[in-house]
């Protein structure tokens, strides 16, 4: 079973469901951690039950996970009294966190300190990331008085590089290929989107989304390619 996090709202990840029915996938939503039965003991070896779509399945009969959330968002607990929201979702956050860790099979992408889907890191942080990998990157500006943001080459066409474990999708060329590819590796995640922009005749890094474009049909099947042939990740 693959099982896809996100919330209520998120078209996209029932789009999925939908595709990838050869892989049993399912939609698991923040309202269903409030469905008595989950089970997490976080010590190598216990057994983990989760609650999808009203069903207990164990830790083993989930075989992949996409995660399509940064934390547990407050309007997806309308059903948990408004005084509590805030609490609830930080403590749902805090637990799935732990429970995606606790799982042996394939995590797109596995849980960090600060994001349930990889590194949460601005902007400026990847592309610091990025440049102490020897990527070339448009330097990253913010005016203080006027609030806003901007990246050197933000007006010149840019290209997608999206990463799917060991491939990429949309490159220039195979060098763009290999730096997408290169940070992916080094930030530890599977899936990615990588912004680069054409600037004086080389392409730069401008910024990194964790959250690819996956209604792209190649990128769907590619993800789902990639849950078949890796247990773990």
């Amino acid at each position: 079973m693959i099982v896809i996090l996100a919330t209520r709202q998120d078209d996209v990840a029932r789009l999925l469901a939908a595709r990838w029915t050869a892989g049993d996938a399912r939609l698991v939503t923040p309202q269903d951690l409030s469905i008595a039965g989950w089970r997490h003991q976080p010590h190598t070896g216990r057994e983990h039950t989760a609650i999808v779509n009203g069903r207990s399945v164990s830790g083993a009969e989930i075989t992949s996970v996409l995660t399509r959330l940064a934390c547990v968002p407050e309007p997806e607990l309308m059903h948990v009294a408004q005084h509590d929201r805030a609490y609830v979702a930080a403590e749902m956050t805090a637990f799935l966190s732990s429970w995606l860790t606790g799982l042996d099979c394939c995590v797109l992408n596995r849980p960090t300190p600060t994001c349930l889907s990889g590194p949460g890191w601005r902007k400026e942080q990847w592309v610091h990331f990025a440049a102490s990998l020897r990527i070339p990157v448009c330097p990253v500006r913010r005016n203080t008085r006027r609030v806003i943001e901007s990246t050197e080459g933000d007006s010149h066409p840019g290209h997608i590089v999206t990463v799917v474990g060991r491939r990429s999708f949309g490159a220039p060329d195979k060098t763009i290929a290999r730096y997408a590819q290169q940070l992916a590796e080094a930030a530890g995640v599977g899936l990615l989107a990588a912004h680069f922009n054409r600037i004086e005749g080389a392409y730069r890094l401008t910024s990194v989304d964790l959250w690819p474009d996956v209604t792209v049909p190649e990128i769907a099947d590619a993800i789902l390619e990639f849950f078949g042939g890796r247990p773990s990740c």
